[in-house]
Order: C-alpha cells, then structure tokens, then sequence
C-alpha cells in the first residue's frame, strides 16, 4: 500500500511539472505575484490604464480596476480577471494602426520628419478645416504653437473654445500625411514674454517656470500638444489611450484618401 501511495506522490509531482506554463497566464487575479503579473500592468501602463508610477509583479486593486477598466472598453466580461479574452486582447490589439499608412511612429520616425522649427498644416478630420502651426518644443510628443491669431481663432473655431479635447487630426509636413491627436489648450507660456526665460503665471495654471511660448502675437499664451502613434506624456511618461484611439481615427482617415 505503501508504494502505491508513493508513485501516486509522484505522479502528482510530475503532472504539475508537465503541465503547460502558459496555463497560469490565462487565469492571473487579485492576490496573485510575479513575472506575468509584471507584464500585465506593464501592457496595461502602456495603454495608459495602470496608473501606479511601476509595475510591481503584484495583483492588488490597482491592477484589478485596471483591468476591469480595460475590460469595460474592449466589451469583455468585466470581472477583474485576466483570463483567455482579456489577455489575448491586451497582447494582440485589435487597434493596431501601425500598418496603415498615416501610422507612423513618433519616437522612431516623426519627431525628425517633424523636428522643432518645422512649420506644418493641421487638418481636424471632423470639420475638414485646416490652420497651419509651428513645432516649438516637445521630447515624448510635438508641442506646437498656432502661427499667426488667424491660425488661433480657425483653431478655436474647431474645438468651440480653448479646450483640453482630443481630436483625430492629420498634420502635414515635408509630403508626409502623418495621424494624430491634439488638444486645443494653451499652456505653460506667456506670449508677450520672451521664449525660455522665466516667468510667472504662465498660462494653464502652471505657475513659475519656462516660458514655453516661442511663436509671438499668435493671440496664444503657450503652446498646444499633438500626440502621435506610441507618443507619451510629458509629466507621466505614459502612452494615453484616449489619444491612441484618436491617431487610430485619424490613420484610418488618411488610408481612404490614398
């Protein structure tokens, strides 16, 4: 008796070493640790869901309302659980737009077809109305500034008002049609001062610092942003989905035109 109870031991021990590893992705919930969980919030960071300043390797609320925000906007059932559906819709986006020709990538390819000086034309695919602006400053995105109050008030016109929306966008520069998503709020400058000294009560509430406004008598205090494909944040590092969706958006646009 005793040396059934020994090989059935065994057996367990082995069918727990031959069972596939990729099993355990598939069911990854609050409590749970390590390299997957890593992975996970590190995807879930990128997409600008994961709010935590690293990824940790654990599963705690952060994570679980994470992805139960992720869940939400994909249409999966949302449980807090990273099972089949939401791991192969976190690692295998469905709204990949790196294909389409509008898609290109900021830090590979846009910041240099696009570089600071660089004057551009930007087209709101909604209203089909275009104004033309300038590249002034910017690392993770493009931070630009209306060229002339004509520019600003066309601007305006668009998004209604000074405005922190996202809007789908084409930015033409040097023959490229290039998808991408900005913002109409000026920010972080002082139009009658001049550009990188500093200033106070610099426009959007930023307070003291730099004065990031280089194009003057625009009728704009500061400089507006414009994201593009893999862009991120400035203060928080992060690639924002609401404005990937919108370079998707915008990449789409320009694939009809061709």
């Amino acid at each position: 008796m005793n040396i059934i109870k020994k090989w059935f031991t065994i057996f367990l021990v082995l069918s727990f070493f031959i069972i596939p590893q990729n099993v355990s992705a598939l069911l990854i919930k609050r409590g749970m640790s390590g390299t997957e969980v890593k992975k996970i919030q590190t995807e879930l960071k990128k997409l600008g869901y994961f709010n935590y300043p690293t990824a940790t390797g654990y599963f705690g609320y952060i994570t679980d309302n994470a992805v139960r925000a992720f869940q939400k906007d994909k249409g999966l059932v949302v449980d807090g659980i990273v099972g089949e559906n939401t791991y192969s819709a976190l690692f295998v986006d469905d709204n990949d737009t790196s294909s389409l020709n509008g898609a290109i990538d900021w830090f590979n390819q846009v910041q240099y077809i696009f570089p600071r000086g660089m004057n551009a034309k930007v087209t709101d695919i909604k209203t089909g109305k275009s104004f033309m602006i300038k590249r002034t400053f910017g690392t993770n995105h493009a931070d630009v500034e209306t060229l002339t109050k004509e520019d600003t008030e066309i601007m305006k016109e668009i998004w209604g008002e000074y405005s922190w929306e996202r809007r789908a966008v084409v930015v033409e520069v040097d023959g490229h049609l290039i998808a991408g998503s900005m913002t109409a709020m000026p920010h972080a400058g002082v139009d009658n001062k001049p550009a990188i000294v500093i200033v106070d009560e610099r426009s959007g509430g930023y307070g003291t610092g730099q004065n990031l406004d280089s194009v003057k008598n625009n009728g704009m205090d500061g400089h507006v942003d414009i994201h593009f494909l893999n862009s991120r944040t400035h203060g928080t590092n992060v690639v924002q989905k609401i404005h990937q969706d919108k370079v998707m958006e915008a990449a789409e646009y320009i694939e009809k035109l061709n």
